[in-house]
């Protein structure tokens, strides 16, 4: 019989078909599952709208031979099947779906969504051509007694001629390319490999998929053993259905046990710990979609590098679509695990790629409340949980404050914890603002390496004194989330560093203004002795016992100065720095004594060594460490 031409004749469109569409050649496996999948959904609803079909729905199934020797792959359905016109129409026609066609010739909109066809495109069958050079269909169709076989290699055209086959159904016939150079075509008839990619791809399709596959079980005993007689094992062969059928998240979360979903997270994610909370959800009506989310109880290795993939598996219809789809997280939950199933995905054409749509937002909205909704809970419920995880993911949680120019912070703000002076263990904003009086003027932190060291900070004194709480920052991120958070219910986040932390009376101004003018010859020479090494240099109005200290001035505190050090790699990175003098410290009287009586060489080490020690007590780079230990055993002598 003469080769028929493709009906769109074109074989750059082919081409594109087979080279262009996908991106991965393994995917060809998958297409073929689901169309055999989609010809026995159009039976099964058949026979449940039709009294004259009569089969039932545990007979149907798809079945998978490899054969190495003739080197073809086989998959076989007991679905509708084709006639000689369907043959030509679907298979001769690239881009004519047959199932789209089917769910259009319903009519009824509402019986065409209760059919759940994959197919959309009518390309995911000459995906076979990326690992067969030559492709045979054998298809009978329900009700016909003639079968015919549609044949081609390819963009050069096909034929169709009859044939026999025993029941109706389809069986496409696959002669797999040999190996070339960089391509490996001998796999795809490896029982091992078709398994792997059954269950990464097909797992869930709702009819059981059978293969032989190899087993091993122990010979029987002869008859004639010794006592020394030791078990042997042989290899067999067995037909199994290697399929899941129903995922996990499709049953009633009544009747999953804490095991079941402990067991499925371990297995697909290859974590070998015990997730810490699992989320069982679904949402109905104009988006439908099941989700089954974790939040892992630790941080992978990689989660805090560029290299970390944030995504949940996306499956439609119970078919692998995306192993990791970003667009479903936020990346201040970019934590969570797990999948997301729904039939109402737009797909790109290789279904391989979601299209930006309304369905997609409204479910990553909704995904990101019920995340949100699941960790308060656990906050309120099982505090020691929370703890843990926040020691895994709290600093995602404060990017995620910060990043957007903060976008996320009010959705973010409840779930956050900070170290408390007053309770000595993490805290809520909500917690802290319950205990806080009311002539308290500001939420209070303060920044510095360990909630040890900020305790011993001279310029935490006096608002401890005052019997205030102060949240301690000790990560990098703690201060931009402070300037992201702005307030809380009309009361601003205010550092103890700040001039105006407290509130002054008129007389503690008028106090603090001569205090100033006494100390203004003093000021003036350390700000010359010291140059540009600080902004400015001033009587203190924020230390109480302490003689000296380090603050910044302007929007770049000392610790963001620290933090932009680290990541940018640059030493040139500087907060301006002002130096803050306490007049009724003693080593300052001896400085002001000095400058009194004309020793500048005298003033200039005290100076010196006061500037040294308010490095030290920032935790910020002495320039010359060397030098700052000289002065030290000079003074001393």
């Amino acid at each position: 019989m003469a080769k028929k031409q493709f009906k769109a004749e074109s074989k750059r469109l082919m081409d594109l078909m087979i080279n262009s569409i996908y991106t991965h050649k393994e995917i060809f496996l998958r297409e073929i599952i689901s169309n055999a999948s989609d010809a026995v959904d159009k039976l099964a609803y058949k026979a449940l709208t039709d009294d004259q079909v009569k089969v039932k729905r545990k007979d149907f199934g798809i079945v998978i031979v490899p054969d190495k020797t003739a080197r073809t792959l086989t998959v076989s359905d007991n679905g509708i099947g084709m006639t000689r016109e369907e043959l030509e129409s679907n298979l001769g026609t690239i881009a004519k779906s047959g199932s789209f066609h089917f769910k259009q010739e319903l009519g009824d909109e509402k019986a065409a969504n209760k059919v759940d066809v994959i197919g959309q495109f009518g390309v995911g069958f000459y995906s076979a051509f990326m690992v067969a050079d030559r492709v045979s269909v054998i298809s009978k169709a329900y009700g016909s007694d003639e079968a015919w076989m549609w044949q081609s290699e390819g963009a050069d055209g096909y034929t169709v001629t009859p044939c026999e086959k025993a029941g109706a159904g389809t069986d496409i016939i696959m002669h797999i390319k040999d190996n070339a150079d960089e391509e490996n075509y001998d796999q795809y008839l490896e029982s091992y490999k078709l398994q792997e990619l059954i269950h990464k791809y097909s797992d869930y399709i709702r009819y059981p998929i059978r293969m032989e596959v190899e087993d091993y079980r122990m010979k029987e005993k002869p008859a004639d053993a010794g006592e020394d007689y030791r078990p042997e094992w042989e290899s067999v062969l067995e037909w199994k259905t290697v399929n899941s059928m129903v995922p996990i998240w499709q049953r009633q979360k009544s009747k999953v046990k804490k095991e079941d979903y402990d067991a499925f997270y371990k297995e697909k994610f290859g974590d070998w710990q015990e997730p810490l909370c699992v989320l069982h959800t679904s949402g109905e009506g104009a988006v439908e979609y099941k989700a089954l989310l974790y939040i892992p109880s630790q941080a992978p290795y990689d989660f805090y590098t560029r290299d970390y993939e944030k995504g949940l598996q996306l499956y439609s219809s119970g078919v692998l679509i995306m192993d990791k789809c970003a667009d479903l997280l936020p990346d201040h939950f970019r934590f969570v695990r797990g999948v997301v199933d729904s039939p109402d995905f737009s797909l790109n054409i290789s279904r391989e790629m979601l299209q930006h749509t309304r369905q997609l937002k409204v479910i990553a909205a909704n995904l990101e409340k019920k995340v949100k909704a699941e960790l308060l809970k656990l906050q309120k419920d099982d505090r020691e949980k929370y703890e843990k995880f926040w020691e895994a993911f709290g600093m995602q949680i404060k990017v995620g404050v910060v990043s957007d120019y903060g976008q996320h912070k009010d959705l973010l703000r409840e779930l956050l914890l900070f170290r408390s002076s007053a309770e000595g263990k993490n805290v809520t904003l909500a917690e802290y603002k319950d205990r806080m009086s009311q002539e308290q003027p500001y939420y209070y932190y303060a920044s510095g390496e360990s909630a040890d060291k900020i305790d011993r900070l001279p310029q935490v004194e006096r608002i401890r004194d005052k019997g205030y709480e102060i949240l301690y920052l000790t990560q990098d991120v703690d201060e931009f989330v402070m300037q992201a958070l702005g307030e809380l219910d009309g009361k601003k986040f205010k550092s103890v560093s700040d001039e105006d932390a407290l509130p002054q009376s008129e007389e503690e101004k008028k106090a603090a203004e001569e205090k100033a003018e006494q100390g203004k010859e003093m000021v003036d020479f350390v700000k010359q002795t010291l140059g540009e090494k600080v902004k400015q240099v001033r009587i203190s109005k924020i230390l109480k016992s302490g003689a000296v200290c380090m603050t910044a001035e302007g929007s770049m505190t000392l610790e963001m100065e620290k933090y932009l050090r680290k990541i940018e790699g640059k030493s040139d990175i500087r907060a301006e720095r002002v130096l803050e003098l306490n007049p009724d410290a003693d080593a300052v009287q001896a400085l002001r004594r000095a400058v009194e009586a004309g020793d500048e060489e005298l003033a200039g080490k005290y100076a010196k060594l006061l500037y040294g020690q308010a490095l030290l007590l920032a935790e910020l780079p002495m320039e010359e460490p060397a030098d700052f230990a000289a002065l030290v055993c000079e003074l001393m002598k």
